[in-house]
């Protein structure tokens, strides 16, 4: 477990806070794995039947943190990110997002498996995965073009497009929209409606609407590689030079 991830669980509400404000809530690999282990333990048991992802302070995350990637992951077996991104897929229970800052590369495509996403005003949503020299991660080259359209999924990944949080409601990211003050409370409200639901009916119909496992599987892992990939390339190396340097990346 790591202090920067912040799990609780009351009235059958888990609560998974990413709390690393001082880096605008940047993901390491051992954020992932203290994430994936929270989705697995609350999918597995009994104690709660919702569970809300978000973040502390002005950000939900800033996406992952480039440094600790590129150091790459401790241990044998699938990184942590990776055990995240499974639990997340194969989640047989309801996983609610509560968006409260601006929500970057994996902070947009994590919510494409919640299944309730709540945004604050202020929100924004962006892929810029391009922009780093990567490639889409969490099965949303599959999922976003589904979501949004093929061209409004090419221009958030290609051009690095920034959604507002209205425009992310307009385009179907998120259900609703709440003041930025209003957000934890609102969500909260709808995570105990959710909570108090019943669960066997949930479960359910969460598996008629998410049917697609393997697929999803196979896409992720197929982005995986190339992702893996892209971390020793040439594209990005400039990428993170010219970030760190605030200048125009110059590609080869």
């Amino acid at each position: 477990m790591t202090e920067h991830v912040r799990i609780s669980t009351t009235d059958r509400v888990t609560h998974v806070v990413l709390a690393r404000p001082e880096k605008k809530n940047a993901i390491t690999q051992a954020m992932y794995g203290s994430m994936a282990q929270a989705i697995r333990e609350y999918s597995a048991g009994d104690d709660a039947r919702a569970l809300v992802i978000t973040g502390e302070g002005d950000y939900f995350t800033s996406g992952n943190d480039l440094q600790d990637f590129a150091r790459g992951a401790d241990g044998d077996g699938p990184p942590p990110v990776v055990q995240f991104l499974h639990a997340i897929a194969s989640c047989e229970k309801p996983l609610i997002a509560a968006v409260n800052g601006p929500a970057i590369g994996v902070g947009l495509t994590m919510l494409l498996h919640c299944d309730l996403v709540y945004a604050a005003r202020g929100a924004t949503l962006s892929a810029p995965f391009v922009k780093l020299g990567l490639v889409p991660e969490a099965a949303s080259s599959l999922l976003l073009p589904e979501a949004v359209g093929q061209a409004l999924a090419n221009d958030i990944f290609m051009t690095g497009r920034v959604l507002s949080a209205d425009e992310a409601l307009q385009f179907g990211l998120v259900a609703r929209v709440f003041d930025d003050t209003e957000l934890a409370d609102g969500v909260g409200e709808i995570a105990l409606h959710v909570a108090n639901s019943a669960p066997n009916a949930l479960r359910l119909t969460k598996s008629l609407v998410r049917h697609r496992g393997a697929e999803i599987a196979a896409q992720m892992e197929r982005e995986g590689k190339l992702f893996s990939d892209q971390l020793g390339s040439p594209d990005f190396a400039e990428s993170v030079a010219a970030m760190m340097q605030k200048r125009a990346p110059v590609y080869p």
